[in-house]
């Protein structure tokens, strides 16, 4: 991972990490981790834009009941270290993509990875989808060349 490690991070993409860091430990499920993901994402950089472009909004369109949580204090630890699973999975995508820095797009396509399906309900619950999210992003990339 030598490469990957040395990638810096756009700015867009260091304040999603971050805030990420604090939000993350104290999500009550992994849907709630994917939501709080969508909420970072949804205003930051290049990722940002297009979520906004799609319409996704602060909150999700509604609210799903939820069993009382089995995540635990000692769980914690565990989802914060999530997030660094999240940040070496993009910075592979950036090296991937021959990319001087990493960016959200990176940290989009880590989250993928790491939280799949659960991730994608996340996006659904915000009426869009990650075909939808990935066209768009693909359609502003094509404006830009």
């Amino acid at each position: 991972m030598g490469d990957e490690q040395r990638l810096g991070l756009s700015q867009d993409a260091a304040i999603v990490l971050a805030l990420a860091e604090t939000a993350i430990p104290f999500a009550a499920s992994p849907d709630d981790e994917a939501e709080r993901w969508v909420r970072v994402l949804r205003l930051h950089g290049q990722v940002g834009a297009a979520l906004q472009a799609l319409g996704v909004g602060e909150a999700p369109l509604e609210t799903v009941a939820a069993p009382p949580s089995s995540y635990r204090g000692e769980d914690r630890r565990a989802r914060r270290q999530v997030v660094g699973d999240v940040a070496q999975a993009a910075a592979r995508f950036a090296h991937g993509r021959g990319a001087a820095m990493i960016g959200t797009l990176d940290v989009l396509f880590a989250v993928f990875q790491v939280y799949g399906g659960v991730f994608d309900r996340a996006l659904y619950m915000r009426g869009t989808s990650q075909a939808e999210l990935i066209e768009r992003l693909a359609a502003e990339a094509e404006l830009l060349a």
